[in-house]
């Protein structure tokens, strides 16, 4: 696996500039990419969801392949051990741009980065594990709101070296795969209409927190109550 900084330097690249590549369109037509359909949806409950991914688009003479960048706020994770694990049962391939404190609470978290690759059979989907944060108690407890942004799409054939000037979209390079070892070409997609996506989570109320004070003259009480009734079960008294 190549270093963390590879990692960075490619996302860095993704998110923060990347060019349109005249005389490249990966042989996509104009007419073909307006029946690309992107969802996103959020399934099961409590802390742990799925978040469920899925590219449909008209039938083409050569096979497509999709690359979702998401960024995740630091109100969720994404296990990176549970992804390898689905990635030798099932094949699922995400490559996350950090290595994620999974116990970490979402106050002292920070956001990320998930490229989901989607590959042929059609349709291409994908349903990767994501995990809510606890976060941190308010005076009156409740719940907190999670919003989760729509990822970018990026589509990629085998042919990619056509000319379309016309296309309204841009062409950057990504990671071919999640093995992260060697970049290609890549048409992002714009203009899609994704909504966000939200989860709720618990709140603790730390009103009903005991000072330490009190816990340590509970604990006390407790004690001294307990090494009485040894001492007067064993007849001292």
């Amino acid at each position: 696996m190549l270093s963390l900084y590879f990692i960075v330097t490619v996302l860095c690249f993704i998110f923060c500039g990347a060019s349109q590549k005249d005389g490249v369109d990966c042989g996509f037509a104009s007419s073909w990419l307006e029946s690309v359909v992107l969802s996103v949806k959020l399934t099961k409950q409590g802390f742990h969801r799925d978040l469920v991914y899925e590219v449909r688009h008209e039938p083409t003479s050569h096979p497509v392949k999709a690359l979702l960048l998401h960024r995740l706020p630091n109100g969720v994770y994404m296990d990176q051990y549970q992804l390898a694990d689905l990635r030798e049962e099932m094949g699922l391939q995400v490559l996350l741009d950090s290595v994620l404190d999974l116990e970490g609470p979402a106050h002292i978290s920070s956001a990320f980065s998930a490229l989901v690759f989607l590959s042929p059979p059609e349709p291409l989907q994908a349903a990767v594990p994501v995990h809510g944060r606890y976060h941190k108690a308010s005076s009156s407890g409740g719940w907190e709101r999670v919003i989760i942004e729509p990822p970018r799409l990026l589509l990629r054939s085998e042919h990619c070296d056509t000319v379309d000037p016309g296309l309204p979209h841009r062409v950057v390079d990504a990671p071919c795969t999640s093995q992260n070892q060697s970049w290609c070409l890549w048409l992002e997609i714009h203009g899609l209409q994704v909504p966000s996506l939200s989860l709720e989570l618990p709140v603790g109320d730390s009103s009903l927190n005991l000072p330490v004070c009190a816990v340590t003259t509970l604990v006390s009480l407790l004690c001294s109550a307990f090494l009485f009734r040894a001492v007067w079960k064993h007849g001292v008294f």
